[in-house]
C-alpha cells in the first residue's frame, strides 16, 4: 500500500507540476489578449488595470478602420510564403528521408550531417551575398524569392525530422507494394506518406511556423509589395512611441493562423513528435 501510495502522490506531484508550467506559460499570451481590450491609456499604466473598460479600438486601428495601413496584404503574403515554402519542403524531403531511412543511401550519416552543417552559419552572414543576387535579378521586394528561401532553411529540419519518422515504416509493406509492381512514386504517395502522416504533419507544421514568424529575411529582401505579417507588426513602433494596445491586438491576430492550424493538427503532432522517438 506505501507503494502504490507513493506512486499516486508522486504522480500528482507531476500533475501539479505540469498545471503550474501551463499556466506559467499561459500567462503572457492571456495578458497580451486582455490588453488588446484596452485603450492606449489604461494599457501605458503602470501597474495596468484589470478592471479598465474594453474596447475593439486596438482592433479597428490594426485593420485600418483608424486611416492607417490594411494589414490584408502582409497577411496573404506570409499565407502564401508559408504554404507554399512548406509544400515545397515536403516535396524535397520526403524522398531524401526516404533515400536515408528506408533504401539508406552509403554514408548516410554523412549526408545527414551535411545537411545538419548548413544550419551552422548564421543567417545574417549570408545576408549580403542574398540581396546583391536579389538585385541582380529583379527579385527584391518578390514573394517568390521568401519562398524559395524559406524552402532552403526548413529542408535541413524537415530532411532531418522525416528521415526519423521513416525509419519506424515497416519494410515488409514497402516489400509487398513492390512486389505488386508499385513504382517508386506509387510507394511514397500510396504507403509511405499514410504511415508516416503524423510525422509529416508534425514537419509540416514546423515548417509553417518557422516560415510565418521569419522576419530577418522579409526585413532585408521585402518592401511594400511582399511585406510579410511580421514586418506589418513592426510598423506599430514609431518614434512616437510604442502603442502597446494595438501592437497586443495586432500579435494576437498574427498568431491566430498558427494557434489555428497548431489546434487542428494537435492530434496528429503528438503522434508524429512521438513517432521517430521510440524504438
Amino acid at each position: 500500500m506505501s507503494d502504490v501510495r507513493a506512486k499516486g502522490v508522486r504522480s500528482a506531484g507531476l500533475g501539479l507540476a505540469a498545471w503550474l508550467a501551463g499556466i506559467l506559460f499561459f500567462l503572457p499570451i492571456a495578458w497580451m489578449t486582455l490588453t488588446s481590450f484596452h485603450s492606449e491609456e489604461d494599457a501605458a499604466t503602470n501597474p495596468p488595470s484589470l478592471a479598465a473598460s474594453l474596447t475593439l479600438d486596438g482592433y479597428r486601428e490594426f485593420f485600418g478602420a483608424g486611416g492607417g495601413a490594411s494589414p490584408w496584404p502582409s497577411l496573404i503574403n506570409s499565407a502564401v510564403a508559408s504554404l507554399a515554402s512548406t509544400l515545397c519542403v515536403l516535396v524535397l524531403a520526403l524522398p531524401a528521408a526516404y533515400a536515408l531511412s528506408i533504401r539508406p543511401v552509403k554514408k548516410w550519416t554523412d549526408v545527414l550531417f551535411f545537411f545538419l552543417s548548413t544550419k551552422m552559419l548564421p543567417v545574417v552572414a549570408g545576408l549580403l551575398p542574398l540581396y546583391l543576387f536579389a538585385q541582380h535579378t529583379g527579385l527584391l521586394d518578390n514573394i517568390w524569392l521568401l519562398v524559395i528561401l524559406y524552402t532552403s532553411m526548413n529542408l535541413p529540419i524537415a530532411v532531418w525530422m522525416m528521415q526519423s519518422f521513416l525509419a519506424e515504416v515497416p519494410k515488409a509493406v514497402i516489400e509487398a507494394a513492390r512486389i505488386d509492381g508499385a513504382r517508386l512514386p506509387t510507394v511514397l504517395t500510396r504507403v509511405v506518406a499514410p504511415i508516416a502522416l503524423p510525422g509529416i504533419a508534425a514537419t509540416s507544421l514546423i515548417c509553417f511556423i518557422f516560415s510565418w514568424n521569419e522576419l530577418l529575411f522579409a526585413r532585408v529582401l521585402t518592401g511594400v509589395v511582399a511585406q510579410t505579417a511580421p514586418l506589418f507588426l513592426t510598423g506599430f513602433i514609431t518614434s512616437q512611441g510604442l502603442f502597446l494596445a494595438k501592437v497586443c491586438a495586432a500579435s494576437l491576430v498574427i498568431s491566430l493562423p498558427v494557434l489555428a492550424a497548431g489546434f487542428a493538427a494537435q492530434d496528429k503532432l503528438v503522434q508524429g513528435l512521438s513517432l521517430g522517438a521510440v524504438k
